[in-house]
C-alpha cells in the first residue's frame, strides 16, 4: 500500500486483495492494541499516523475533515481499521507459504521509488515526507505490505496456464471483438436548422469550398477544426446519417439530412471499405494475455476468500474499533 494515496483509496484497494475477518481467541490484547490477528498486534500509534494521513491528505484537497462522532468520522475509522487489519492477516498467511520480506527488498524498492518520483534526491523525499505528515518508519511498513502482496500474488498464481484450446475458444466466442464493419472517410457539417443546411447546401453547389463552410459554421467540434473530416463505421453512427455516408458515391455531396444533432450534409471522400475479421493469429498472444491474467486473478481472488475461513477466531478488536462488518465482539481492554 503506498501511503502518498489517500486513504480511501487504500481501504478501496485493500477490499480487493483482503476478505472480512471473524472474532474469537488470539493473543491477548494490550492497552496500546487496536486489534490483534493472530499473534499480529495492531497499535495505536499505526491507527492515528494512518487517520494523520487521512488528514492531510483532505487537506491537501482542500475538504474539511470529518469531526469526531460523525458518521463521516466513524466510516474513516473503521476503513483505517479494516486496512490495518487486512495488511495484518495477509502477512500472517504470507509466512505459511514461506514468504519473508527482507530490509536489504525494502532498501531496494524504497531506493527505485526515490529515483522514480525524488530524482534521487533524500532532501527532496523527506520534504514530501512532512508534507504528508508521515515517516520514513511508516512508509517502510507501506513497501513492505506491498512487497508481501506481490510476493503472495506470484506464490499463489504460479501454476496458472492457459492452452491453445483456451485462446481458441475465447476467440470463436467473441467474434464481436475481432470484426471491423465497414468504413468510410467523410466530411460533414452540422448545423440546427434546415433553413441555414439548406443555404450551405446552395453555396456547396455554387462551388464553395466544403472544408471552409464546415470550419465557419459546423457544429460538430469534433470535426469541425478538420473541415468536417471523420471516419466513420458502419452502423456506429445514428441511422439516418450511416444510411446515407455509406449509399454516397465518391466525392458526392448529400442534400441536408436530418438526424437527433440537426441537419447534416455530407460528403464521401473514398470508397466503403469492406468488413474484415482480424485473424486469430494476430491476436492470440493478447488473449493469452488477457486469460493468464484473468486466471491469476480468480486465483489470487480464491486465495484472498480462504483468509475468512483461517482468520476465524485469530482476531480480537480493542472496545470502540470494531468494523460493523465483522461479526466480533469487541474485547475491552484496560
Amino acid at each position: 500500500m503506498n501511503r502518498f494515496a489517500p486513504i480511501l483509496t487504500l481501504a478501496v484497494a485493500a477490499a480487493l486483495l483482503a476478505a472480512g475477518c471473524g472474532g474469537g481467541s488470539s493473543s491477548d490484547l494490550s492497552n496500546s492494541d487496536v486489534a490483534v490477528v493472530g499473534s499480529t498486534h495492531i497499535t495505536k500509534p499505526q491507527f492515528d499516523a494512518l487517520m494523520a494521513q487521512a488528514k492531510n491528505s483532505f487537506k491537501s484537497q482542500n475538504r474539511p475533515f470529518p469531526k469526531a462522532g460523525t458518521q463521516d468520522f466513524q466510516t474513516l475509522k473503521n476503513q483505517a481499521v479494516t486496512l490495518l487489519v487486512q495488511q495484518a492477516e495477509r502477512e500472517e498467511k504470507a509466512k505459511d507459504l514461506g514468504i519473508e520480506i527482507s530490509d536489504k527488498q525494502i532498501d531496494a524498492r524504497l531506493k527505485q521509488i526515490k529515483k522514480q518520483y525524488f530524482q534521487g534526491s533524500e532532501t527532496k523525499y523527506q520534504t514530501q515526507l512532512k508534507k504528508q505528515g508521515l515517516t520514513d518508519d511508516q512508509v517502510r511498513r507501506d513497501i513492505k505490505a506491498q512487497l508481501v502482496s506481490e510476493a503472495v500474488f506470484k506464490k499463489v498464481t504460479k501454476n496458472v496456464k492457459v492452452t491453445d484450446a483456451d485462446v481458441h475458444t475465447y476467440y470463436t466466442q467473441h467474434p464481436q471483438l475481432y470484426a471491423q464493419p465497414q468504413s468510410r472517410q467523410v466530411r460533414h457539417i452540422l448545423v440546427k436548422s434546415k433553413k441555414q443546411a439548406d443555404q450551405l447546401e446552395a453555396k456547396l453547389k455554387a462551388g464553395a469550398s466544403f472544408a471552409a463552410l464546415a470550419k465557419q459554421y459546423s457544429q460538430d467540434p469534433g470535426s469541425k477544426t478538420t473541415g468536417g473530416k471523420l471516419t466513420v463505421s458502419r452502423g456506429q453512427t445514428v441511422p439516418a446519417f450511416d444510411a446515407k455516408a455509406f449509399t454516397l458515391k465518391t466525392n458526392q455531396t448529400s442534400p441536408p439530412v436530418h438526424t437527433q444533432y440537426g441537419w447534416h450534409i455530407i460528403q464521401a471522400l473514398g470508397p466503403v471499405k469492406p468488413a474484415k475479421t482480424t485473424p486469430e493469429k494476430q491476436v492470440s498472444d493478447s488473449i493469452k494475455q488477457q486469460l493468464v491474467q484473468t486466471k491469476k486473478n480468480e486465483q489470487m481472488t480464491n486465495w484472498v476468500n480462504g483468509l475468512e475461513k483461517d482468520f476465524k477466531g485469530k482476531v480480537k478488536y480493542a472496545t470502540g474499533y470494531t468494523p460493523p462488518s465483522t461479526s466480533t465482539t469487541a474485547t475491552t481492554t484496560g
